[in-house]
């Protein structure tokens, strides 16, 4: 008996190895984007092309959400920067869902682990998102929220975390600053040093929900043995639920996802557990101490609401055009199996690069004092 749990407790530790391994890159690729914006963007240029909201706006957000490379956690630092920078909360929020639902390598691997079908559909689910959360912030949101919310005082790192942009009189000057280099490499070991227990425990939860949940407990969940229509509602209900209940973030609920899969969860309900990576509970208290409590509560049931509905869509379009796979995965063995691939070379670069910036960050320390004197001089330039 003893033997058997220290197995099943082996395998779980592996298969959290397993989520770091496929995610580990695009959290270093995220933050470092993070880094790079709050060193390079002042906030009324960011006011002035971001702050509107208006449908041009969102549509730009969303294509840059796309273009980048991160995890949930690593897009919320991006989120954060921007619209406390002056961008309106519906375009910081349409980058949000963007940048974890419409990326590349998202895709790839939910190809590579559940079929192109699912690939489709978190795309597809992604331009949903955007549309139903813009709508519903546009109905919704009232004024003196968003006021509030870009005026929270973070007690993790205090004001001088908008207080880091690089003097120079554009962006390009900025970045090519040599004191560029130092700046994001400082804005980079503070975002690691404010969200890596976050980030290690939903790993930890994730692998070992996949080893120990047996695949009749989400048979039973999601109501495997309803009838179709029953099962689509509720699956779409519970799904983000058992999202934010396992802690697992963007491309690292990926597995989990499958084990849902292969254990009997409703296409739509996998489909909104893959979307409700934005609501996980360490990512929901990331939002209480970026925004405070009352944006992180509308965050959540606007997510919650955005998320359900995009899943009930995708699922009965993809239903009507007949392209709901098939449960012939077998993720527990994928998860657990290491080769050198794209993935590795992938970590290699985004370990060289965490090396770097840190290394850089303990040789120069952060100066809260100096960093608060360098906004007025990004401020007044133009992009």
């Amino acid at each position: 008996m003893i033997r058997t749990v220290f197995g099943e407790v082996g395998h779980a530790l592996l298969m959290a190895a397993g989520m770091v391994w496929q995610t580990g890159w695009s959290l270093v690729l995220g933050f470092a984007i993070s880094a790079l914006l709050q060193a390079i963007l002042p906030e009324d240029q960011l006011r002035r092309a971001l702050g509107k909201g208006c449908v041009k706006e969102i549509a730009l957000a969303t294509v840059a959400g796309a273009a980048s490379s991160s995890c949930s956690y690593a897009s919320a630092a991006i989120m954060r920067t921007l619209f406390k920078k002056g961008a309106a909360l519906v375009v910081s929020l349409a980058f949000l869902f963007a940048s974890t639902n419409l990326v590349l390598e998202l895709g790839l691997i939910l190809f590579m682990l559940l079929g192109w079908q699912f690939m489709a559909a978190e795309w597809v689910g992604g331009v949903v998102l955007v549309v139903i959360m813009s709508l519903l912030v546009k109905l919704t949101l009232p004024r003196q929220l968003v006021e509030d919310a870009r005026q929270h005082k973070e007690a993790d790192q205090g004001h001088q975390h908008m207080a880091s942009v690089v003097a120079g009189a554009t962006w390009r000057d900025r970045i090519t600053n040599p004191e560029a280099r130092i700046r994001v490499a400082q804005n980079f070991a503070m975002e690691w040093r404010m969200l890596w227990k976050d980030l290690a425990a939903g790993f930890l939860i994730g692998g070992f929900v996949a080893a120990f949940v047996p695949d009749g407990v989400w048979q039973t969940l999601f109501l495997g043995h309803a009838s179709a229509g029953v099962r689509t509602i509720a699956g779409v209900l519970i799904g983000p639920v058992v999202a934010m209940l396992t802690f697992v973030c963007s491309i690292g609920n990926v597995p989990l996802a499958a084990v849902l899969w292969a254990g009997g969860a409703s296409f739509g309900g996998v489909i909104a557990f893959l979307y409700a990576d934005l609501i996980v509970l360490p990512l929901l208290d990331v939002y209480r101490r970026y925004f405070g409590w009352r944006m992180m509560a509308y965050m959540a049931v606007v997510f919650f609401v955005t998320m359900a509905t995009a899943a009930l869509i995708v699922d009965a379009g993809f239903q009507w055009l007949g392209w709901v796979p098939d449960r012939s995965v077998d993720i527990r063995q994928r998860m657990t199996e290491f080769s050198i691939n794209y993935t590795f070379w992938l970590n290699l670069v985004a370990a060289a690069l965490a090396l770097y910036l840190f290394i850089q960050n303990r040789r120069h320390p952060m100066n809260h004092d100096h960093h608060h004197d360098q906004r007025s001089a990004g401020a007044s330039a133009e992009p």
